[in-house]
């Protein structure tokens, strides 16, 4: 799959890119230009803000948390561009992870990520995060079909909050599965990978067998994004009735997001 766009070396900014040119089931693609996704925008360099003034954006949409914000801090500024938080994880939660990947020594993350841990709590988020932010994710998507568009998606990484709404949005429209599944695997590129901040003194604090276990919880792992679409069919039955029932999407709805971010027939 090549997306429609070449993608700009951004320097203060990870995991950029336009999802346009993704496939639809019915044989359009999503338009370029319209839907973006990228990490925090909070280190932006004077470059990187010109270039991203220049998408013609009208809305960012922030799922990062207090806890994130704190760390990270503030989106930078783009001229006329609303930015919108809606934070897709609990502060608590954030705080606690953060605390743990920045300064836990290699005892305690053995006892909470090895053998199989880290992985099998990645797995759990998406679960939990389908489900329980699915008010969130609705209020993202009504907001693309009314005006918001063109957009860019962004949380910490720009792996898994914005990774799963921005699957979310392209399942609204029509992408397929497949193309959706290879384009979230792209967040788990060398060069797009968060870079892992750690401020223990602990004389292992960077050994490798800390970063092993630190690892699948900065992966793109498609068992991640599988667990979420599973719990889409256990939870509503079907991706349809996820969308119509799940996030409350009229069929009118769906079709003004379709024609906002998909190709014409």
């Amino acid at each position: 799959m090549t997306q429609a766009t070449t993608e700009p070396e951004l320097t203060g900014v990870r995991n950029f890119r336009d999802v346009g040119g993704l496939p639809t089931v019915d044989g359009r693609s999503v338009r370029p230009g319209r839907l973006f996704r990228s990490g925090h925008l909070a280190h932006a360099t004077t470059e990187d803000a010109h270039f991203l003034a220049g998408l013609g954006l009208h809305t960012v949409f922030d799922f990062r948390n207090e806890a994130d914000r704190r760390i990270e801090g503030p989106d930078v500024e783009l001229p006329g561009v609303r930015n919108v938080n809606i934070p897709l994880s609990d502060p608590a939660d954030g705080k606690e992870f953060w605390h743990m990947v920045r300064t836990g020594d290699l005892a305690q993350l053995r006892e909470l990520l090895g053998d199989g841990k880290a992985a099998a709590r990645m797995s759990a988020s998406y679960r939990k995060m389908v489900v329980e932010k699915a008010p969130e994710h609705s209020r993202v998507l009504h907001a693309m079909a009314e005006d918001s568009v063109p957009a860019l998606m962004h949380c910490a990484a720009g792996k898994d909050r914005a990774g799963l709404a921005i699957a979310v949005s392209l399942l609204a429209v029509g992408v397929e599965r497949e193309a959706i599944e290879e384009d979230y695997l792209k967040s788990g590129a060398p060069h797009r990978r968060y870079k892992i901040q750690r401020s223990s003194t602990d004389p292992d604090a960077m050994a490798p067998e800390v970063m092993e276990l630190l690892g699948p919880l900065f992966d793109a792992r498609a068992e991640y994004l599988r667990a979420a679409f599973e719990t889409i069919e256990q939870t509503w039955g079907s991706v349809d009735v996820y969308l119509t029932e799940g996030l409350r999407l009229a069929p009118a709805t769906r079709e003004r997001l379709r024609e906002r971010l998909v190709t014409e027939a």
